[in-house]
C-alpha cells in the first residue's frame, strides 16, 4: 500500500479534473468518490472528494472551496522517453491551460506540470559543464521542450 499521496484542493471542480487525469494518463483509474453528508460545510450528496490513480501513484481531489488556488510553488513533473510523448501531454494536458516556460504549463484547473524530456536529466548531470550549460541555455529559450533541439545544443552543434 502507498503511504504517501497527494490531495488537491479544487473549489468544485474535483470530480471533472479526476475525469480528465484519467483521460490523459494511460495507466489511470477513478479508485472511489465521496459525497458530503448532511451537516457538512457543502450541500449534502456534492462530491468531497475523488480518489485516483496516475501510473501507480494516488491522488485525492478535493472539493473544498475557493480559499486555496493553486500555484506553480507545487508542480507535478512527468518524465517521458520520446518526443511523441513529450507532444501527446503538452498537447492534451495543456488544452484550455497556459504555456509557461522550460517545459512548464498550467492546465485547465490551474494544477501546474513539468513536462521533461528524461534525456534532459542526463544532460544536466554531465561531467561536460559547457555541454550541461548549452542544454540548459537552449532549455531556457522553449516552452515546450524538444529533445532534438536539446540534444542538439548538448553536443554543440
Amino acid at each position: 500500500m502507498q503511504t504517501l499521496g497527494t490531495c488537491l484542493w479544487f473549489d468544485d471542480q474535483a470530480e471533472a479534473a479526476a475525469a480528465f487525469y484519467i483521460s490523459v494518463f494511460k495507466n489511470a483509474r477513478i479508485l472511489g468518490t465521496t459525497r458530503y453528508p448532511e451537516g457538512s460545510p457543502r450541500p449534502s450528496g456534492t462530491v468531497m472528494t475523488v480518489q485516483f490513480e496516475l501510473d501507480g501513484h494516488t491522488f485525492t481531489a478535493l472539493n473544498g472551496g475557493p480559499q486555496y488556488p493553486f500555484t506553480p510553488a507545487i508542480s507535478f513533473m512527468v518524465n517521458c522517453d520520446t518526443q511523441a510523448d513529450i507532444d501527446r501531454l503538452w498537447e492534451e494536458l495543456g488544452a484550455g491551460g497556459t504555456e509557461v516556460a522550460c517545459g512548464w504549463m498550467t492546465d485547465k484547473f490551474g494544477v501546474s506540470w513539468q513536462i521533461l524530456p528524461t534525456s534532459l536529466l542526463k544532460m544536466m548531470h554531465d561531467p561536460d559543464l559547457a555541454a550541461s550549460q548549452r542544454a540548459f541555455s537552449a532549455m531556457l529559450q522553449m516552452k515546450k521542450l524538444d529533445i532534438a533541439r536539446l540534444e542538439q545544443a548538448f553536443r554543440g552543434a
